[in-house]
């Protein structure tokens, strides 16, 4: 089990699919180590967000999340794995898979 990997999840309807994106994160809810959600807020609240998620699991546990995800509509969710040796040699973050 690796706790490297961070996926962004983007939300295109975030009124029309919280439901459904709440129930893939809930349903997989024990390999998420963080969650972040933002939008634009004060005088106008955006129908779009992001949310960010600092994953611990294994490889299919993190597949199943992501295919789960792109599957709603307006959804769209990549990752990205970072260890500390990729940044060492390469001196840049690798790219969202």
């Amino acid at each position: 089990m690796s706790c490297r990997t961070i996926m962004a999840v983007t939300i295109s309807k975030r009124t029309a699919e919280a439901v459904k994106v709440q129930q893939a994160l809930t349903k997989h809810g024990c390999i998420i180590n963080l969650r972040v959600g933002l939008h634009e807020a004060g005088n106008v609240c955006a129908d779009d967000g992001l949310v960010l998620l600092h994953l611990c699991g294994t490889k299919p546990e993190i597949a199943a999340l992501k295919t789960d995800l792109n599957k709603i509509k307006g959804v769209k969710a990549k990752t990205m794995t970072v260890s500390s040796a990729d940044v060492r040699s390469k001196g840049k973050m690798p790219k969202a898979e």
